[in-house]
């Protein structure tokens, strides 16, 4: 059984948090004590999560945000720091789209998938690490993918931008570690989410033939990402912590 992590008079900004595994992180989060807010393009989409949180006694917020408007992110950022100090940062938004061959898909698409992927978890970084620094701590955890290092057919844009993402990870841990911010990657597996309804439907590469029965819940890489919050989270900093290991399951209590 691993010890309960208390976030109390902490703050927290989830993106992508309308669902999944951002939903389920949130969740998670303020359960934990944490202030929450929960980002995502529709803010509707969140609002049900944040008012059951505040329903129970939790500070929770809905807001509008999309991941590569650089001005956007920093609002977000800006409001989470008003309940603060924002000691944690989920960069969780994220597309697989567009699936197809690089020599058929549209460059709009594509350029789009590296703007939500890559500068979606940049832009949160840039904008939450000075409060971090300044106060000497905080934890920021950038969603992986297996497709970071193994190349996909039909997936050249969101194995580009998520291989981008997890060098930025490094990067970050490079110019921060040791002062206090935690820089993590979490690469889940395949966890049963609207994305890989999308996966399934494309019937592009092997991940698509998958069985529904062999995803993971989000709640999974939720727990994961609070257990991240704790004292793990300086053991990891810099790397990338890989939820297909039983170990690390194990470790954080999801199997016995």
């Amino acid at each position: 059984m691993t010890e309960a992590i208390i976030l109390s008079g902490q703050a927290a900004l989830v993106t992508g948090a309308s669902r999944g595994i951002g939903q389920a992180t949130a969740v998670v989060l303020a359960e934990a004590g944490a202030a929450v807010v929960l980002a995502a393009r529709d803010a509707s989409a969140c609002e049900a999560t944040a008012a059951r949180l505040r329903e129970a006694g939790h500070i929770a917020e809905a807001l509008a945000c999309d991941v590569a408007d650089r001005a956007a992110v920093a609002a977000a950022v800006a409001r989470a720091e008003a309940l603060g100090p924002l000691d944690i940062v989920v960069n969780n938004a994220g597309m697989i789209e567009p699936i197809g061959l690089l020599a058929e898909t549209d460059p709009d698409a594509w350029g789009h998938a590296i703007d939500v992927n890559l500068k979606g978890t940049y832009y949160p970084m840039r904008a939450a690490l000075p409060g971090m620094l300044a106060a000497g701590r905080g934890t920021i955890v950038n969603i992986s993918s297996g497709a970071a290092s193994n190349p996909l057919e039909g997936w050249s844009s969101y194995c580009s931008s998520k291989a981008g993402a997890a060098m930025l990870t490094r990067a970050a841990h490079r110019e921060v570690g040791g002062r206090g911010v935690n820089v993590i990657g979490l690469s889940p597996g395949t966890v049963a989410t609207e994305m890989q309804r999308v996966i399934k439907a494309s019937g592009v590469n092997p991940v698509s033939q998958l069985d529904w029965s062999t995803h993971i819940p989000p709640e999974w890489p939720a727990r994961a990402i609070l257990w991240l919050c704790g004292p793990a989270g300086a053991r990891f900093a810099g790397e990338e912590v890989s939820l297909r290991r039983e170990e690390i399951r194990r470790e954080i209590g999801l199997i016995d």
